[in-house]
Protein backbone atom coordinates (compact mmCIF):
# COMPACT_ATOMS: atom_id res chain seq x y z
CA UNK A 1 0.00 0.00 0.00
CA UNK A 2 1.22 3.29 -0.90
CA UNK A 3 1.60 6.09 1.72
CA UNK A 4 -1.03 8.08 0.61
CA UNK A 5 -3.38 4.99 0.40
CA UNK A 6 -2.45 4.67 4.09
CA UNK A 7 -3.35 8.28 4.89
CA UNK A 8 -6.27 8.10 3.20
CA UNK A 9 -7.29 4.47 5.04
CA UNK A 10 -6.42 6.35 8.28
CA UNK A 11 -8.50 9.28 7.50
CA UNK A 12 -11.71 7.66 6.19
CA UNK A 13 -11.99 5.50 9.36
CA UNK A 14 -14.62 7.12 11.84
CA UNK A 15 -13.22 8.61 14.49
CA UNK A 16 -14.29 8.16 18.19
CA UNK A 17 -17.38 9.37 19.73
CA UNK A 18 -16.18 12.10 22.23
CA UNK A 19 -17.91 12.72 25.98
CA UNK A 20 -18.57 16.48 25.77
CA UNK A 21 -19.68 16.29 28.77
CA UNK A 22 -16.35 15.12 30.82
CA UNK A 23 -14.22 18.41 30.78
CA UNK A 24 -10.98 18.45 30.94
CA UNK A 25 -8.05 20.59 32.92
CA UNK A 26 -5.16 23.06 31.38
CA UNK A 27 -2.66 19.78 32.68
CA UNK A 28 -4.21 17.63 31.01
CA UNK A 29 -3.05 18.55 27.04
CA UNK A 30 -0.08 20.33 28.23
CA UNK A 31 3.14 19.62 25.99
CA UNK A 32 6.63 20.61 25.26
CA UNK A 33 8.54 19.79 22.25
CA UNK A 34 12.09 20.12 21.35
CA UNK A 35 14.81 20.08 18.50
CA UNK A 36 18.06 21.56 17.74
CA UNK A 37 18.03 23.42 15.12
CA UNK A 38 20.29 23.14 12.45
CA UNK A 39 22.57 24.96 9.58
CA UNK A 40 19.44 24.66 6.93
CA UNK A 41 17.16 26.00 9.53
CA UNK A 42 19.43 28.94 9.76
CA UNK A 43 19.81 32.60 7.99
CA UNK A 44 22.77 34.04 6.69
CA UNK A 45 23.49 36.07 10.43
CA UNK A 46 23.69 32.14 11.70
CA UNK A 47 19.83 32.95 13.63
CA UNK A 48 16.85 30.51 12.79
CA UNK A 49 14.75 31.93 10.12
CA UNK A 50 11.50 32.74 11.87
CA UNK A 51 9.34 30.40 9.87
CA UNK A 52 11.27 28.03 11.10
CA UNK A 53 10.14 28.76 14.53
CA UNK A 54 6.50 29.66 13.56
CA UNK A 55 6.33 25.88 11.91
CA UNK A 56 7.39 24.36 15.41
CA UNK A 57 4.86 26.31 16.98
CA UNK A 58 2.04 25.22 14.73
CA UNK A 59 2.71 21.83 15.05
CA UNK A 60 3.37 21.52 19.06
CA UNK A 61 0.32 23.97 19.34
CA UNK A 62 -1.88 21.34 17.68
CA UNK A 63 -0.60 18.90 19.89
CA UNK A 64 -2.37 19.68 22.34
CA UNK A 65 -5.46 20.94 20.57
CA UNK A 66 -5.76 17.77 19.41
CA UNK A 67 -5.28 15.86 22.81
CA UNK A 68 -7.93 18.21 24.31
CA UNK A 69 -10.41 17.94 21.44
CA UNK A 70 -9.74 14.21 20.41
CA UNK A 71 -9.88 15.16 16.89
CA UNK A 72 -8.34 16.37 13.77
CA UNK A 73 -7.52 20.50 14.14
CA UNK A 74 -6.95 23.46 11.60
CA UNK A 75 -4.90 26.67 12.29
CA UNK A 76 -7.47 29.13 12.16
CA UNK A 77 -5.51 32.26 13.34
CA UNK A 78 -2.09 32.62 14.83
CA UNK A 79 -1.94 35.98 17.25
CA UNK A 80 0.49 38.46 18.06
CA UNK A 81 3.56 36.43 17.64
CA UNK A 82 6.24 38.17 19.16
CA UNK A 83 9.98 37.49 18.92
CA UNK A 84 12.13 38.66 21.70
CA UNK A 85 15.43 37.16 21.02
CA UNK A 86 17.21 34.91 18.04
CA UNK A 87 17.60 31.43 18.47
CA UNK A 88 21.10 30.52 16.81
CA UNK A 89 22.32 27.10 14.40
CA UNK A 90 23.01 24.27 17.01
CA UNK A 91 20.60 25.92 19.78
CA UNK A 92 17.94 23.48 21.63
CA UNK A 93 14.57 25.19 20.40
CA UNK A 94 11.99 24.52 22.95
CA UNK A 95 7.96 25.25 22.38
CA UNK A 96 6.10 24.78 25.81
CA UNK A 97 2.44 24.83 24.75
CA UNK A 98 -0.78 24.58 26.73
CA UNK A 99 -4.26 25.64 26.61
CA UNK A 100 -5.59 28.99 27.74
CA UNK A 101 -9.20 28.94 26.83
CA UNK A 102 -11.87 26.51 24.61
CA UNK A 103 -14.78 28.01 23.16
CA UNK A 104 -17.67 25.29 21.04
CA UNK A 105 -15.29 24.94 18.09
CA UNK A 106 -12.14 26.10 18.90
CA UNK A 107 -9.45 26.65 21.73
CA UNK A 108 -7.13 28.95 22.11
CA UNK A 109 -3.34 27.55 22.98
CA UNK A 110 -0.47 29.87 24.66
CA UNK A 111 3.08 29.05 23.83
CA UNK A 112 6.78 29.96 24.74
CA UNK A 113 9.29 28.95 22.65
CA UNK A 114 13.06 28.92 24.81
CA UNK A 115 16.22 28.89 23.31
CA UNK A 116 18.55 27.07 25.37
CA UNK A 117 22.63 27.17 24.42
CA UNK A 118 23.98 23.59 25.18
CA UNK A 119 27.64 23.69 24.87
CA UNK A 120 28.14 27.36 27.04
CA UNK A 121 24.76 26.70 29.13
CA UNK A 122 21.91 29.53 29.58
CA UNK A 123 18.58 29.02 28.77
CA UNK A 124 16.61 32.09 26.97
CA UNK A 125 12.92 33.11 26.20
CA UNK A 126 12.67 33.55 22.66
CA UNK A 127 9.25 33.93 21.98
CA UNK A 128 5.76 33.67 22.32
CA UNK A 129 2.33 33.73 20.96
CA UNK A 130 -1.57 32.21 20.97
CA UNK A 131 -2.75 29.99 17.97
CA UNK A 132 -6.23 29.81 17.75
CA UNK A 133 -7.24 26.11 16.64
CA UNK A 134 -10.50 24.49 15.16
CA UNK A 135 -11.92 21.26 15.67
CA UNK A 136 -12.86 19.02 12.72
CA UNK A 137 -15.77 16.26 12.41
CA UNK A 138 -15.63 13.71 9.30
CA UNK A 139 -17.03 16.02 7.23
CA UNK A 140 -13.33 18.82 7.72
CA UNK A 141 -16.70 21.02 9.11
CA UNK A 142 -16.23 22.23 12.35
CA UNK A 143 -16.96 20.56 15.77
CA UNK A 144 -18.11 20.76 19.39
CA UNK A 145 -15.25 20.08 21.79
CA UNK A 146 -15.08 19.40 25.43
CA UNK A 147 -15.14 22.43 27.73
CA UNK A 148 -11.58 23.41 29.75
CA UNK A 149 -12.33 22.75 33.34
CA UNK A 150 -9.77 24.86 35.71
CA UNK A 151 -8.21 22.03 37.69
CA UNK A 152 -6.72 24.52 40.34
CA UNK A 153 -6.75 28.40 41.37
CA UNK A 154 -3.65 29.12 38.85
CA UNK A 155 -5.88 27.35 36.05
CA UNK A 156 -9.02 29.36 37.04
CA UNK A 157 -7.02 32.64 36.32
CA UNK A 158 -5.32 31.40 33.37
CA UNK A 159 -8.57 30.61 31.68
CA UNK A 160 -10.54 34.09 32.93
CA UNK A 161 -7.52 35.88 31.57
CA UNK A 162 -7.96 34.35 27.94
CA UNK A 163 -11.83 35.20 28.08
CA UNK A 164 -10.90 38.58 28.75
CA UNK A 165 -8.79 38.90 25.73
CA UNK A 166 -10.92 36.49 23.65
CA UNK A 167 -13.63 39.21 24.27
CA UNK A 168 -10.94 41.82 23.23
CA UNK A 169 -10.01 40.60 20.51
CA UNK A 170 -13.75 40.12 18.93
CA UNK A 171 -14.60 43.67 19.57
CA UNK A 172 -10.98 44.55 17.71
CA UNK A 173 -12.02 42.04 14.80
CA UNK A 174 -15.80 43.75 14.47
CA UNK A 175 -13.57 47.30 14.67
CA UNK A 176 -11.42 45.91 11.76
CA UNK A 177 -14.32 44.69 9.78
CA UNK A 178 -16.06 47.77 9.61
CA UNK A 179 -12.89 49.52 8.66
CA UNK A 180 -12.60 46.91 5.90
CA UNK A 181 -15.82 47.89 4.90
CA UNK A 182 -15.16 51.38 4.45
CA UNK A 183 -11.99 50.81 2.15
CA UNK A 184 -11.87 51.10 -1.17
CA UNK A 185 -11.55 48.47 -3.54
CA UNK A 186 -8.42 47.98 -4.57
Amino acid sequence: MDPFEQIRARRDRPFPEVDLSQGRSIAYSRSMTSRIVELIDGNGHGNIHGGVILRMVDEAAAIVAMRHSQRPVVTARIERFDFFAPAYIGNLVSVHCSMNYVGRTSMEVGVVVMAEDLLKGGVRKIASSQVIYVALDEQKRPTAVPPLIPADAEEAARIKKARMRREQMRKLDEEFAKLQQEMPEV
